[in-house]
């Protein structure tokens, strides 16, 4: 793997904590960097590859994707960048997972790996599996999928809106030219004439009333509700198993966020297929969702029903994000802020990631990275607060300082 920053190198003090690294350590980082990515690139690329390298089962056959122990890293000049570090999770048939946290929190890049789409050749998948059932009921173990057999799955049983529609639409290109790409890419014996036959349905469909002359259209010509819709339904024209949402209503008002919702959820019935819904809006999520993955820092540290997120939330940072949403029944004069900042990504701590911002944190945090534990069949959470025997420890560490604290005390002659 690649080299990793070096310690205890010039800072300046009370400016930043950074680690700065010699000329002579970035080149060494960069050149075993590159020798990193170009096994992983040169696995991708091979061609006429045994299917039996890449086909497997589900744990469920009930899930449409399973997520298990994804790691999916970017190689920098600077060292390693631990975008997703052990994510693991499942997408039901017909549900809708909602995937919540700040930025930067490894959501996009989940999903992104998923469709292979992540940046390469500084961002790869370096281990853990993305298990995913497709219509004919093979199921692909994405990250050895090679890039030619991913084509047929990319577009077809596996679509996505991305996040902002005006940089995901070709400028230069008509509305109806980039759809209609879509459906002879991926159906069988399409022709140009049912090719845009489809493509005029599908805007429809999406509640594009005048489909002829948005097929017409250049993007710059439509507006932002508008331009959503058009990817939502090149995202939808092949009919697909699973929906990737990336924040798909970031940049559009009020009105049109409750249209594009409701269209989301009438289609995905229609189809009987599953999302994966991304977003920074609780509300969204509340009013979307079946199941909550809650991210932090490139981990999952919290999971659960809808119901349960919302109304019993376990881990310290998911109170935080709900105690930072607005309420309309409670009068505040300013709206609650987790303190502090994410840790340096290329650099992570051994311990829980959210210590240095956790207002319940103690010593006992400071040991290895806490396992999720399970307070019902759907809901787990990453926090020693609730791990007995971590408590007990921490119990046992309270008694020791105060046992130091009498002695040094006595000594100072403070106790008679």
């Amino acid at each position: 793997m690649a080299l990793k920053l070096k310690k205890n190198k010039k800072q300046i003090k009370g400016v930043d904590d950074q680690t700065y690294l010699t000329l002579k350590e970035e080149r060494a980082i960069s050149k075993a960097n590159m020798r990193v990515m170009k096994e992983f690139e040169r696995k991708k690329r091979r061609e006429n590859v045994d299917p039996s390298e890449y086909l497997t089962k589900m744990r469920d056959p009930n899930n449409v994707v399973e997520f298990d122990n994804l790691h999916t890293f970017f190689f920098t000049d600077v060292g390693t960048t631990r975008a997703v570090n052990g994510v693991s999770f499942d997408v039901p048939t017909g549900k809708t997972v909602g995937i919540v946290g700040e930025s930067g929190c490894g959501k996009s890049v989940t999903s992104l790996s998923l469709m292979q789409l992540v940046q390469a050749p500084q961002g790869q998948i370096v281990e853990g599996s993305i298990r995913y059932k497709a219509t004919d009921g093979k199921v692909y173990d994405i990250p050895k999928v090679p890039m030619n057999e991913m084509l047929h799955i990319r577009g077809k049983e596996i679509s996505m809106i991305f996040q902002e529609p005006m940089t995901s639409l070709n400028p230069v290109f008509r509305i109806g030219r980039q759809l209609d790409e879509v459906v002879m890419l991926h159906v069988p014996d399409s022709t140009a004439d049912s090719a845009r036959k489809r493509s005029i349905e599908m805007l429809k469909t999406v509640g594009i009333a005048d489909g002829e002359r948005v097929y017409e259209s250049y993007p710059h010509e439509l507006s932002g509700g508008m331009r959503q819709r058009v990817m939502i339904a090149m995202a939808l024209i092949c009919d697909p198993r699973l929906i990737i949402a990336d924040e798909p209503t970031t940049a559009l008002d009020v009105t049109i966020q409750a249209q594009i919702l409701e269209l989301l959820r009438n289609i995905k019935d229609k189809i009987n297929g599953s999302i994966m819904l991304i977003t920074h809006d609780l509300g969204v999520i509340a009013e979307m969702a079946d199941q909550v993955v809650v991210m932090y820092a490139g981990r999952i540290i919290e999971e659960g029903t809808v119901r349960e997120i919302f109304h019993s939330p376990k881990h310290p940072y998911t109170v935080g994000l709900m105690l930072s949403k607005p309420r309309v029944d409670q009068g505040v004069d300013r709206l609650y802020s987790i303190p502090g900042q994410v840790p340096n990504p290329i650099n992570m701590p051994d311990h829980c990631y959210f210590y240095n911002r956790c207002e319940r944190a103690m010593p006992v945090c400071l040991g290895p990275y806490p396992d999720l534990i399970p307070f019902s069949d759907t809901h787990r959470a990453a926090c020693l607060l609730y791990d007995e025997a971590a408590m007990a420890r921490q119990a046992e560490l309270d008694r020791e300082a105060t046992v130091e604290d009498v002695s040094a005390a006595s000594e100072r002659g403070e106790v008679e």
